[in-house]
């Protein structure tokens, strides 16, 4: 017997079986884990008579929901990959994406089904579209009256542990998205490391207002699986719900990212003790502005603070900050913590690969067995990523001498806003397909609200193109939050490096100068 695929996993929520497993606040949908399972089992069936086995991909577009849940926990128990996909991109994105990954079935609602009824003619490989609840919209069924024919509600023989279960797209450095591969037991040593890092209460209940697209969502589809306790839903995330929510449902555990946290404390209708009833609050994605942390440590002494840190490639977390690092005023708290059980960090010149000592900043190596089999049919940027066994995750940061890692800057030009990776080349590529665009460069600069925010700095002659044309060009082709939200023209090149790369450290600084005197 093995116990590292989900398949495994999920059959432990039996022991919860009367419990309240799932509140799904928008279709005001409550399930008990019996149900929930019931249904699983009927998805499974579902899936195999569309004739997909455990390696084919299916793909999901759509807000958070209870389907989307019981989609991750079909697929994961065996029936098929999932491919979750951001409803934020571009129509040209996701069929980029479909096709790369020659998806054979679609699950999508009624907000995003137009979307793919444009660009189906393009996907070859796409056998069916499925509609999740109800909407007069192009789709090849309902998956609700595909369900009720099913009589069988018996999970598959569970997955072997090598078996791909996750392909997630992420971002590409070449402007085109990387296919992350991930395997079960990829899925089930990440479980297992957040059990032991979070200790989530059983009898706890975590709010889920993330999307389900994210490698983020596992807290929402997989935390509560092997541990018991209730997961609430929204589809969509808005800070004076989410408030109010915590306080009228005793919410005890959440994951946010920082700018929500922000979003939240700032509502004009919020209330200290709309939160009082939380005992956890997982944050991560970006760093948390030091004021905003300082404020939520002195005003609820008694709640728990995680901060995490990982991605895509290791199936999310890698390292933590627990509750008793989040001192106040101590210099942890500008840490990302130590390394979870089972992972191994190292700090490397990210020009020789060579280790370096402790305390010197370089890239950030990760070596765990939770990290991606590879990238989609991408051997290179495979090769390149994937050195002995360690991941090079693109970040840099130094360890001190206790093991906590402090993230320093970002050796890719990768930028997070509102906790979302955008890498700078996309956008570039977006953006210098206009004529009037000599050159474009795009950079990260520290943001209030989003953490990060996108700037392009643009070299074109005097008035031959505006932000707005400019704006509108790019998100033709990119989703809207990629899209730079400030922007600089300039008639001369970009400043450029003995090696010919663009200065992008300056152009940052610059930047920095001028909305510090703005």
């Amino acid at each position: 017997m093995s116990e590292l695929n989900f398949g495994h996993i999920l059959r432990r929520a039996r022991l919860f079986a009367t419990e309240t497993a799932i509140l799904d606040l928008e279709s005001d949908y409550q399930a008990t884990y019996s149900e929930h399972l019931n249904r699983v089992g009927r998805l499974c069936a579902v899936l195999s008579d569309m004739g997909l086995t455990g390696s084919d991909r299916m793909a999901v577009l759509a807000d958070a929901s209870h389907v989307y849940i019981e989609l991750w926990h079909a697929a994961l128990a065996g029936a098929a990959v999932i491919n979750p996909l951001n409803s934020r991109l571009a129509p040209r994105e996701l069929e980029y994406i479909l096709k790369d990954s020659a998806t054979e079935v679609l699950f999508v609602d009624s907000n995003y089904a137009g979307v793919i009824d444009g660009i189906r003619d393009q996907l070859p490989h796409l056998r069916q579209v499925v509609l999740i609840g109800d909407g007069d919209v192009p789709c090849n069924g309902r998956l609700e009256d595909m369900m009720s024919q099913q009589k069988s509600s018996a999970l598959p023989s569970e997955p072997v542990d090598s078996a791909p279960a996750v392909l997630m797209y992420t971002g590409g450095t070449t402007g085109l998205p990387k296919g992350v591969v991930l395997t079960q037991r990829a899925v089930a040593l990440v479980l297992y490391r957040m059990l032991i890092s979070m200790r989530p209460n059983p009898r706890g209940i975590f709010l889920s207002c993330l999307p389900m697209f994210h490698i983020g969502s596992i807290a929402a589809w997989g935390l509560y699986a092997p541990s018991g306790g209730q997961t609430i839903i929204m589809p969509a995330f808005e800070a004076g719900k989410v408030n109010r929510v915590i306080r009228d449902h005793g919410v005890t555990r959440i994951g946010l990212v920082p700018t929500m946290l922000n979003m939240m404390t700032q509502h004009p209708d919020f209330e200290t003790d709309m939160l009082n009833s939380l005992e956890a609050v997982t944050y991560g994605a970006a760093p948390m502005p030091p004021r905003l942390l300082a404020y939520l440590l002195e005003t609820y002494p008694d709640l728990s603070f995680f901060q995490l840190y990982g991605m895509t490639e290791c199936a999310s977390t890698v390292t933590a900050l627990l509750p008793e690092d989040h001192l106040p005023g101590s210099d942890l708290l500008s840490s990302v913590g130590r390394p979870c059980i089972g992972v191994e960090l190292d700090i490397r010149n990210p020009e020789t690969d060579m280790p370096l000592e402790q305390g010197e900043i370089g890239e950030v190596w990760v070596r765990c067995e939770s990290t991606m089999l590879e990238y989609w049919q991408k051997p290179e940027q495979t090769a390149n990523s994937l050195v002995d066994d360690w991941y090079r995750t693109g970040d840099a940061g130094h360890v001190d001498e206790n093991g906590y890692l402090f993230l320093a800057d970002r050796v890719k030009d990768m930028i997070v806003s509102g906790g979302e990776n955008i890498y700078s080349i996309e956008v570039e590529n977006a953006i210098s397909s206009h004529p009037a665009v000599r050159e474009v460069a795009v950079v990260a600069v520290p943001d209030d609200r989003w953490s990060e925010r996108v700037h392009a700095v643009v070299v074109c002659d005097p008035d031959a193109v505006s932000e707005q044309e400019l704006d509108s060009h790019a998100r033709e082709s990119i989703a809207g939050y990629k899209v730079p939200r400030s922007w600089s023209f300039q008639q001369e090149p970009l400043p450029l490096s003995a090696a010919g790369k663009v200065l992008k450290r300056e152009l940052r600084q610059r930047q920095l100068v001028h909305d510090g005197s703005s």
